[in-house]
């Protein structure tokens, strides 16, 4: 069973800066890309960034270049670090891996005030 939890969510000014975190359990972590999406209120969920099982990262063209998708996989942990945040940033963030089945954390409120 695999469970994913994230952390490091919360109130911020647009401008700023959080770091987020997914603890995996399991020992597949280190073989399973792993990635974040977000919802906003009233919208779909969306793909935010995702990272190869070696490291190499993918972005969403809206967080290019201020988002940083990173892992560590002595900790089963994958992180997102977020600049330059803007209030359109505001969602939930979910934590997501696929193996046979799709697995979601429960999620981590970042809000950006504008």
């Amino acid at each position: 069973q695999v469970q994913l939890v994230e952390s490091g969510g919360g109130l911020v000014q647009a401008g700023g800066s959080l770091r987020l975190s997914c603890a995996a359990s399991g020992s597949i972590f280190r073989i399973i890309p792993m990635g974040w999406f977000r919802q906003a209120p009233g919208k779909q969920r969306e793909l935010v960034a995702f990272i190869s099982s070696g490291g190499d990262p993918n972005y969403a063209d809206s967080v290019k270049g201020r988002f940083t998708i990173s892992r560590d996989n002595a900790k089963n942990t994958v992180y997102l670090q977020m600049n330059s945040l803007k209030h359109d940033d505001t969602a939930v963030y979910y934590c997501h891996l696929t193996y046979g089945i799709e697995y979601w954390g429960k999620g981590t409120l970042v809000t950006v005030s504008s």
